[in-house]
């Protein structure tokens, strides 16, 4: 019996400098296994980057795809839907898209937000993979859809059961 391919490759790097690795340090296989938990889950299909950054280089990502010049928390930017056939598809990587987030961001705001540390990175871990997918939060209607999609996956792959009281989705300024 041959073991299942999984049907989602994550691609993860930690792009931030020596220094900065250390100061909130981030466990690259752990986030790499919830991304690809969660893609798979979702129906992804294919190779999808997560890459961790410093605030420099996520404001420069901001300004140039979102037209924002500041730090951010976490991007995402799927990829267009490989049009083919079936053999192609097979045959060929499918690029899913790519996920970037910024440890130091997350640090500065977990204790408002997800609760810990740990929570907050799983969270936008979560949330990229789900904007590769598809995701939005422009709306109020698809906001409380990809919440509590966030939610239903972190309980299913990140704690296995029940979020923990201290939990936040969103941000003390959005309420």
């Amino acid at each position: 019996m041959t073991d299942a391919v999984q049907p989602v490759e994550v691609i993860v790097t930690d792009d931030r400098a020596a220094a900065d690795r250390a100061d909130p340090p981030v466990d690259l296989a752990r986030w790499q296994r919830l991304a690809a938990k969660v893609a798979s889950d979702v129906g992804g299909r294919g190779e999808l980057t997560l890459t961790f950054v410093a605030p420099e280089a996520i404001a420069e990502i901001n300004a140039e795809w979102m037209g924002a010049d500041r730090p951010t928390d976490v991007l995402a930017a799927p990829m267009d839907a490989v049009d083919g056939t079936a053999a192609l598809e097979d045959s060929v990587p499918r690029l899913l898209g790519d996920i970037v987030v910024c440890p130091a961001v997350a640090d500065d705001q977990f204790a408002t937000h997800a609760g810990t540390l740990d929570d907050e990175l799983a969270l936008l871990v979560v949330h990229g993979v789900l904007h590769v997918f598809g995701h939005d939060h422009a709306g109020a209607d698809e906001a409380a859809a990809m919440r509590a999609e966030e939610r239903r996956l972190l309980e299913r792959f990140h704690w296995n059961g029940a979020a923990p009281p201290q939990f936040q989705q969103q941000h003390n300024d959005e309420r």
